[in-house]
């Protein structure tokens, strides 16, 4: 039978940090606010664009599955900050790869977007029409974060991660044994980016405003109930219990939210992989990011019971069972090197400040609430 399995991993980690230290410089805020809300201590700010991010990531992938860019056949990149809207930032990043073999097009469903991206990858192969997909979660959300608004400011971050996907036919399953994607209706205005691209709005407070919007508690709210649930119906269709579960890689947005959903799932905190504390939420580079540290870490071991699950903007959600191979060492290594700069992170979202140089931003939210 075929199935596709994960062969080659990596991660894009811009090198400009932005402290809570630093925030409370440009707004009213304090480390142990962010820190206790959301349990985020930095993230990292991008210079260069979404799609070099993901070339990057996408050559770490490849080298560590021992293939060349030419064998690659499908890149699909989760992003919500593309490049441009035409082309795809996975055009851009094909041609930077030298994927030359390769089909691309962007996925977005936000946070989700990575795990939409692995289904949509998996069952390609599955149909037979592709064999070796590069799938790449990759952001530079800083773009549309109004740093003087601390709903959000304090929550987002740059960065990239990737995986190979290889066909393999085999008798014992391998690769995503469940999964299933999914959006709840009417949330739209619950996390969104009001001006961001070409809907018109009468109401000049958000016909003016491009930097993502979120209604904190109740997405909150939301995200617990849709991680949990969806991840207790992806188990059972495994047949597997929380305590078969070797490791779960949940997205990266809030640590009280991971929190509360593995507690409702009951699988162990020291099974769960939690990395948001570096890097903040990277929307669909969260998972392939915490994937590539879990297995430089050694937290993933042959045949290792794997849960993914997500929610994003939409709201979207997905959740998903994967069965672990026999490899969790890279064949080859490829060295990520960012453009030499002395800039540094709050250097970098000048531009940011300058666009939303307004005082009347309300400094209290319930952002992480």
């Amino acid at each position: 039978m075929r199935y596709a399995t994960i062969t080659g991993w990596g991660k894009a980690i811009p090198p400009a940090i932005l402290s809570n230290a630093d925030l409370e410089t440009i707004m009213e805020t304090s480390d142990e606010w962010i820190s206790t809300r959301t349990g985020i201590k930095e993230r990292r700010i991008a210079e260069v664009e979404t799609s070099d991010m993901a070339a990057m990531a996408g050559r770490q992938a490849i080298a560590a599955a021992g293939k060349s860019p030419e064998d690659v056949d499908l890149i699909v990149v989760a992003t919500c900050s593309p490049d441009t809207l035409l082309p795809s930032a996975a055009a851009w990043a094909q041609t930077k790869l030298g994927a030359t073999n390769a089909a691309a097009f962007d996925l977005n469903a936000a946070c989700s977007g990575f795990l939409y991206s692995l289904i949509v990858a998996t069952n390609m192969i599955k149909g037979g029409t592709h064999k070796c997909a590069l799938v790449i979660g990759s952001e530079k959300l800083h773009s549309f974060v109004n740093f003087r608004d601390r709903t959000t400011a304090v929550l987002f971050g740059d960065g990239a991660g990737a995986v190979l996907l290889e066909a393999v036919d085999q008798d014992e399953p391998t690769g995503l044994l469940s999964s299933e994607m999914g959006l709840e209706v009417g949330t739209e205005e619950l996390l969104w980016a009001p001006q961001s691209g070409t809907k018109t709005y009468t109401d000049e407070a958000i016909a003016s405003e491009r930097a993502i919007q979120m209604g904190g508690s109740e997405v909150f709210r939301r995200a617990v109930t849709m991680m949990a649930e969806s991840s207790e119906r992806v188990l059972a269709e495994a047949g597997w219990t929380s305590e078969d579960v070797d490791i779960m890689i949940p997205h990266q947005a809030n640590v009280r939210i991971i929190d509360a959903a593995t507690r409702r799932l009951g699988i162990d905190e020291s099974k769960v992989f939690v990395n948001i504390a570096s890097y903040g939420n990277t929307s669909g580079a969260t998972i392939p990011i915490a994937l590539t540290e879990a297995l430089e870490e050694g937290r993933i071991e042959p045949g290792a019971k794997l849960v993914f699950a997500a929610f994003g903007a939409g709201l979207t959600w997905a959740a998903a069972t994967f069965q672990w191979g026999d490899r969790v060492t890279p064949i080859d290594t490829y060295d990520v090197e960012f453009p030499a700069s002395s800039l540094t992170g709050i250097d970098i979202i000048q531009a940011n400040l300058e666009y939303f140089g307004r005082n009347d931003v309300a400094a209290t939210s319930e952002a992480a609430e």
